[in-house]
């Protein structure tokens, strides 16, 4: 393995978001100073268009003088104006001489302002937005700011500023965020990205070189030479007081990294560490809400701990939803479920709390309409609404159970139980309802609850269904005992039974003679049907067809 190189870092940074500091990190390429005498310790805190027409504080902005002339008379008076307003600098293209007349710089040495020129190969548009990436790397977000949080857009920032591909990773190599580029990734990087994280063989690795004790006690930036197919790369710890909260990655993207991209990755390096703070605040948090709700729904936890973290209320209607996904939705996919019914659920102006279970998904939905009967049916198109949802992103096997609507949060659990009671009836056999709650399926939670107390699944020996299994057993098939269960299912209506099983209708009849004889089930006895619909329920049950 390469061995890696700790970048020196020189003179100290400057503390604040200075106008050296941000051209510091924003490196050559951009900006090309005029005069910057006396002005290089002006505080920047945001980059303002010059706009004539509407005069505006400009203190501690960056002025882009767009369409002013840098030789003309007009210039001079804007960085007047801009002394006069306390502006950080001013910034204007190359003009139609391409050299800066000597009436701006004195004007500019004598007001103590300074003023840049942009290059010619950086655009106005790009130059915002470096700027902009600039200042959030200096410490003051600028306008529009990268969110507390918003790794992405912090990785976006940083590769604008070096040209690169950029990750964000935690302690355990897991990637948080990645940049956006344009430009061909190198294969480990692109791995990286897919897997979510860096490839086990290369965390073993580079563990195995003593790559991350370095990296872990270290203050500066380690630098990466390229070595084979993998391009440079810099990476730096990113701490919070005396805690390593992760690292930050650069790696070249179609060209050598340019020589401030250590400076660049500095400042990264101390402004995401409050990103990384709020990340793990936030995930703690939902962390907390999901705890909070499943020890709710169980029965075993106080309301008053989830009113506290979402705002709930306690007293008030609310529900419980359970949410069996299709079978097209993996492991892999959950996480889009969850983002999924905490969307649709938004839309319908509810703020549900999303707690996973075994096989599916709890929804626990509060401040439900003060109407009693008006909060079950706002339930009950909100259960319509996510099945359809549901059913799409996951497969048309997914169903809801609806829970009942009760008064405070501390009923939930009573509203959960009946949520899974219907969800249950809704994967039985037969069954072909998406959403129902449990008054619609009450028959079949009665039966199932009868079921319930039969543990035995092989029917009891002599009996006609047990005849029938053995003879299907010994014939290498389950002829009869399909039969029989559809001829019970259709109360013994050949024709539709006919249907059912795909035979003709003299068919059916002689194989119900045939099963009658080997089993001696009386199919006049109401009792006989009775018991063999239940032992034939059993089966099912045995043989794993029920969810």
């Amino acid at each position: 393995m390469v061995l890696n190189r700790i970048v020196e870092q020189g003179d100290a940074a400057v503390s604040g978001p200075t106008l050296e500091r941000l051209l510091s990190v924003m490196g050559a390429g951009a900006l090309e100073p005029c005069t910057t005498q006396r002005g290089l310790e002006a505080l920047v805190e945001g980059v303002t268009m010059l706009d004539p027409l509407e005069p505006r504080l400009l203190r501690g902005q960056m002025l882009l003088a767009v369409g002013i002339d840098p030789g003309s008379a007009a210039a001079v008076d804007v960085v007047l104006d801009a002394a006069g307003s306390a502006a950080a600098a001013v910034v204007f293209g190359q003009g139609r001489s391409g050299r800066p007349a000597d009436a701006l710089r004195a004007a500019a040495e004598d007001a103590g302002v300074a003023v840049l020129f942009r290059t010619a190969w950086c655009g106005w548009t790009e130059l915002v937005g470096m700027l902009r990436a600039g200042l959030v790397l200096s410490g003051i977000p600028a306008d529009p700011a990268v969110t507390p949080g918003d790794l992405n857009g912090l990785a976006d920032a940083v590769a604008l500023l070096v040209g690169g591909a950029v990750t964000i990773e935690d302690v355990e190599s897991r990637v948080l965020a990645y940049s956006s580029t344009k430009e061909d990734v190198d294969e480990l990087r692109r791995l990286t990205i897919l897997g979510r994280r860096v490839p086990e063989w290369r965390v073993a690795a580079m563990r195995e070189a003593g790559f991350f004790r370095a990296l872990w006690g270290s203050g500066d930036v380690i630098h990466r030479p390229a070595h084979g197919e993998n391009p440079e790369r810099l990476v730096m710890a990113v701490r919070a007081g005396g805690e390593i909260l992760g690292s930050i990655w650069v790696a070249a993207a179609g060209g050598d990294l340019p020589s401030h991209a250590c400076d660049t990755l500095r400042s990264a390096a101390r402004v995401a560490a409050a990103h990384l703070l709020h990340h793990r605040s936030h995930r703690t948090h939902a962390r907390l809400v999901e705890d909070a709700a499943r020890a709710l729904l169980d029965g075993r936890g106080p309301a008053g701990v989830l009113t506290e973290l979402t705002r709930i209320p306690a007293h008030g209607h609310c529900a419980a939803l359970a949410v069996r996904p299709g079978a097209s939705c993996k492991a892999e996919g959950t996480g889009r479920l969850y983002a999924l019914l905490a969307v649709c659920c938004g839309a319908n102006n509810l703020t549900p709390v999303v707690v996973p279970v075994d096989q599916g998904v709890l929804v626990l939905v509060g401040a439900l309409h003060q109407d009693q009967r008006r909060a079950a049916e706002q339930l009950a198109r909100l259960g319509k609404s996510l099945a359809v949802q549901v059913a799409d992103a996951s497969g048309p096997e997914a169903r809801i159970g609806l829970g009942t609507v009760v008064e405070t949060l501390a009923d939930l659990p009573a509203s959960r139980r009946s949520a899974d009671l219907a969800l249950r009836a809704l994967l039985s056999p037969g069954e072909h309802r998406t959403v129902a709650c449990a008054s619609e399926v009450a028959e079949t939670i009665a039966l199932n609850q009868m079921l319930d107390t039969l543990t035995e699944p092989a029917p009891a020996p002599e009996t006609p269904v047990a005849r029938l299994v053995a003879f299907d057993a010994g014939q290498g098939g389950g002829t009869m005992v399909q039969t029989l269960q559809a001829y019970l299912d259709h109360f013994g209506h050949v024709p539709d039974t006919a249907r059912a099983l795909g035979v003709h209708a003299n068919s059916l009849r002689h194989r119900i003679g045939r099963l009658t004889e080997l089993s001696g089930l009386d199919l006049r006895s109401p009792d006989a049907r009775l018991l063999a619909q239940l032992q034939l329920r059993l089966l099912e049950r045995g043989g794993g067809r029920e969810a």
